[in-house]
């Protein structure tokens, strides 16, 4: 098999790979966790929008970073794996800024890939609050594994996410 992964030869293609990403998203145990939905915007580009509660409140009354993290990381990676059509990534760094707490409400983290289509993959996110005020930001990178992407349950190109 080839290192590069074939990019999708259609929008029709794509679509189909994006569907399937977010069906990946909303199958994976850790995001039933969370009241959060995924969305790919278009080549490199992904929102997930999520729900704060009290439930993931650290002793000071609003979001613990593992939140941050979780969105931003989540985020990035999506917009990421838009490139990648064969391959599981891996995240191997992110680096995370903090610029102002989140509270209970509706959030948005917003994904954009910055560089790498082969071994390894670099891409941003931000993370909003209700009123849209940046919170925080994120970079990250990103390593394909050995895991073809079709070899795991939630990844459904042809089915609908939601």
């Amino acid at each position: 098999m080839s290192s590069t992964a074939t990019p999708p030869d259609s929008e029709g293609g794509a679509a189909l790979h994006w569907r399937g990403l977010e069906a990946l998203y909303a199958s994976a145990p850790i995001n039933h966790l969370f009241r959060s939905t995924l969305e790919i915007v278009g080549d490199g580009r992904s929102r997930i929008r999520f729900t704060v509660d009290p439930s993931v409140f650290h002793a000071a009354g609003a979001a613990h970073g593992t939140i941050y993290f979780k969105m931003l990381d989540d985020a990035a990676f999506y917009a990421a794996n838009t490139h990648v059509t064969d391959r599981f990534l891996l995240t191997t760094s992110f680096n995370l800024h903090f610029t102002a707490p989140l509270h209970s409400g509706e959030a948005i983290a917003e994904g954009h890939w910055i560089s790498g289509r082969r071994r390894v993959l670099v891409a941003e996110s931000r993370l909003l609050d209700a009123e849209g005020e940046e919170i925080g930001r994120g970079t990250g990178t990103f390593m394909r594994s050995r895991i073809p992407l079709s070899s795991l349950p939630g990844y459904t190109p042809s089915s609908k996410a939601g």
